[in-house]
């Protein structure tokens, strides 16, 4: 697991995520622990190295 932060889409708040590393591409909805809004992650790894990262607003 990696620690990554990064600013929220809606609230630009700056939080706090756990990675799973041996997943080399992952996408999925989380809430925002601060505003509660939900937030598309994607994220891809290469030999256990984040090469990208986005967190985008999904829309309301």
């Amino acid at each position: 697991m990696q620690e990554h932060f990064f600013q929220c889409p809606y609230c630009w708040e700056e939080i706090s995520m756990l990675l799973d590393t041996s997943v080399r591409k992952q996408t999925y909805i989380e809430d925002c622990e601060i505003c509660c809004n939900p937030i598309e992650i994607y994220m891809r790894f290469e030999n256990n190295e984040l090469l990208e990262f986005e967190a985008r607003n999904i829309g309301q």
